[in-house]
């Protein structure tokens, strides 16, 4: 099954005997605003105009635990996340699509904790709202109750000590901006640079001008060229396991599959007894 669904394809599946739950995951990353400036408001963009029928989640709240020491975006616990799906309509039964503004991040975080989770038909629509050029509502649903009970361990995730050892023995890939990665700046997290032996592959670099994903062949032939190698192991970590999540999906449109670290820099670099990386080199 392919991890994403272009906006034609949604339309029809839609029309369809079994339409997929549509997930709204509007979100942008918090950071310092300019004085006066509001944060983004996912919850009013989405009560702005939806897809018809699609549910707001709210990443900060649904989509993980409160920020600590397990990093800024910690997995939820697996029993409040079962629960807010089953609010949203997820069933095991039923297909799910997820889409945020544009960028993929938010929506591919929920497609991965759902794939993680167990259930067996998520995908991502790709190039997010933007690309849909139905109709949208205003009206919020009120889906039935779901069904869907997690069974977590479906797709592989890694903890610091995990991403430390794949970054030796395999390819982990830092989904950051590359000035981050090389410690140049840091306008979030204690200290700027990366995993020791990690490769810079910032996420971004995965999409086209229209912000679809790039086609399968040019994902592969990229991955290949970071040292993807038939067989490597291969993780992904960011700052707070949300572009990593990103990247784990366009990883899964090329065919490779890759293990997230959802702790990611956040987690990585409160602990000082870490190393750090700093530059363009990964050692």
């Amino acid at each position: 099954m392919n991890a994403i669904i272009s906006a034609s394809e949604l339309a029809s599946a839609l029309a369809g005997p079994n339409p997929p739950v549509l997930l709204d995951v509007r979100w942008q990353l918090s950071v310092a605003k300019a004085a006066g400036e509001p944060p983004f408001d996912g919850r009013a963009a989405y009560a702005s105009g939806h897809l018809p029928g699609a549910v707001f989640v709210d990443l900060d709240r649904e989509l993980a635990a409160a920020p600590g020491v397990r990093g800024r975006h910690p997995l939820p616990d697996v029993e409040e996340f079962g629960a807010a799906m089953r609010r949203a309509g997820v069933s095991a039964t039923r297909p799910v699509v997820t889409y945020d503004g544009g960028h993929g991040w938010a929506a591919a975080r929920a497609w991965w904790l759902l794939r993680w989770a167990g259930h067996p038909d998520v995908r991502v629509l790709d190039g997010g709202l933007a690309a849909w050029d139905g109709p949208l509502q205003t009206e919020v649903p009120r889906p039935a109750e779901g069904d869907f009970s997690p069974a977590p361990g479906a797709l592989p995730l890694l903890d610091a000590d995990g991403a430390a050892a794949l970054a030796r023995s395999g390819l982990l890939l830092d989904a950051r901006a590359g000035e981050r990665y090389r410690g140049e700046v840091e306008p979030i997290d204690r200290v700027g640079g990366h995993i020791p032996g990690a490769v810079s592959a910032p996420t971004t670099d995965n999409v086209g001008q229209d912000g679809r994903l790039l086609p399968a062949a040019e994902l592969q032939a990229r991955f290949k060229a970071l040292g993807a190698a038939d067989g490597a192991q291969v993780g992904v970590y960011c700052g707070s396991g949300v572009s990593a999540a990103h990247e784990v999906l366009a990883l899964a449109v090329a065919g490779i599959p890759a293990a997230l670290y959802a702790g990611s820099w956040s987690e990585w670099s409160s602990d000082p007894s870490r190393p750090v990386a700093v530059g363009p080199d990964p050692q």
